[in-house]
């Protein structure tokens, strides 16, 4: 049984340290209109919604989850300092990165993007958590 609870144990801390885990990329401004859009169609769902780029979107699943993004830096596309002084938000994913693509990992509705980071920045370094 001592195994049981050290191969329990150890689950428990896997389990704890995959919540609080993140990844980091890039994060690019969506202008409007977000209708129609991937996952919900003419559904509006607010403003404070994403696009997924396609490793993420993973065929859909990953419709209507929440994502914590932080602002972490700039791109040296455009503004050297572009992060907020309330860098973080919580968007709904709502979408597929429109063809092309994605620039980044998530394409942020204009206005959860200018809430983290200088909408003139165009793209930001991001951290990003479900």
């Amino acid at each position: 049984m001592p195994a049981l609870r050290i191969y329990s144990g150890i689950l428990v801390i896997m389990s704890l340290l995959s919540i609080g885990s993140s990844d980091n990329g890039i994060g690019t401004i969506n202008d409007p209109p977000y209708l129609p859009s991937a996952c919900f169609g003419y559904q509006d769902m607010g403003v404070m919604i994403a696009a997924a780029n396609e490793d993420l979107y993973q065929g859909g699943a990953v419709c209507g989850k929440y994502f914590q993004v932080t602002c972490t830096g700039g791109t040296n596309l455009g503004t050297p300092h572009p992060c907020t002084s309330t860098p973080t938000i919580t968007v709904m994913i709502t979408d597929l990165c429109p063809p092309p693509g994605c620039q980044g990992n998530l394409d942020l509705s204009e206005e959860s993007f200018s809430m983290i980071a200088d909408p003139n920045a165009g793209g930001i370094q991001i951290s990003y958590q479900q």
